[in-house]
């Protein structure tokens, strides 16, 4: 594969918190996220994504320690934005750092970040990633307004919430949050932001999403993690990176900011 291929594939971001959710459910060290990032890098994943709460439900700082100093992959550390998880992002410098909403009663991250709402309080903490050299993503709604922010407040990167895409019901409201997607991701790519998704996204409905030709990276776990109790999570990986394969042939052209 050539590196211009390679700088045009989609990237598949896995994300390891739900195998430390299992872990965690009875203590020890069983299974081991560490093994578990090193199967996702042998299955064609690009990048490892694991989320460090506040509450510590899932991946635990020691992950991180052993995740920064052992694996090969990008780590992305997704992080709320506060000044705790801010001096630990600084500490560690992952290769990026996506800045989530979070709230303690909440299962899973229910939305996107409000950049408009909360854009003084995330600027510092954004300018303060950059200078530092950690690559900023923000986790929003395919919203313009947020989008619009995201760029003013100098973030390269955002990463679109897929969670109502995934959710729909029925056929209309499928189409009509792919179609948010679209003129996001389109929105995105028009005002020099990297473009990357995830949330929900699982075999039966991520090609639509890869399809997107602003996207640049996808970031999925639970599903992941869910269906290796079946098959395996190396397997799950290498099904799931040949549907965005698919989805996104080789050598196909997209629009948009491209980094690495």
């Amino acid at each position: 594969m050539t590196s211009e291929t390679q700088s045009q594939r989609l990237r598949l971001g896995v994300n390891i918190d739900h195998v430390a959710t299992i872990r965690n459910a009875r203590g020890g060290v069983h299974p081991d996220v560490l093994r578990a990032a090193h199967l996702a890098a042998d299955a064609g994943a690009d990048g490892i994504t694991a989320h460090l709460r506040e509450d510590r439900r899932h991946i635990r700082d020691s992950d991180i320690d052993r995740l920064m100093s052992e694996i090969s992959l990008p780590l992305n550390l997704e992080m709320a934005a506060t000044e705790e998880m801010l001096a630990i992002a600084l500490r560690h410098r992952p290769h990026a750092a996506c800045l989530v909403p979070e709230r303690r009663q909440e299962r899973t991250t229910e939305g996107g970040l409000d950049v408009v709402g909360g854009y003084d309080h995330l600027a510092p903490i954004v300018g303060r990633l950059n200078d530092a050299g950690v690559r900023v993503s923000l986790f929003i709604a395919p919203d313009r307004a947020q989008l619009d922010a995201a760029k003013r407040i100098g973030a390269p990167v955002v990463e679109l919430h897929t969670g109502r895409y995934a959710d729909a019901e029925n056929a209309a409201e499928l189409e009509a949050e792919l179609a948010r997607l679209t003129a996001a991701a389109a929105h995105a790519g028009q005002i020099g932001l990297e473009c990357h998704a995830g949330h929900g996204l699982r075999f039966d409905n991520v090609m639509p999403v890869a399809a997107l030709p602003q996207v640049r990276e996808l970031n999925i776990g639970h599903f992941l993690v869910g269906e290796a109790v079946f098959v395996g999570l190396e397997a799950a990986i290498r099904q799931m990176r040949a549907l965005m394969d698919q989805a996104r042939p080789a050598g196909a052209h997209s629009t948009g900011t491209v980094a690495p």
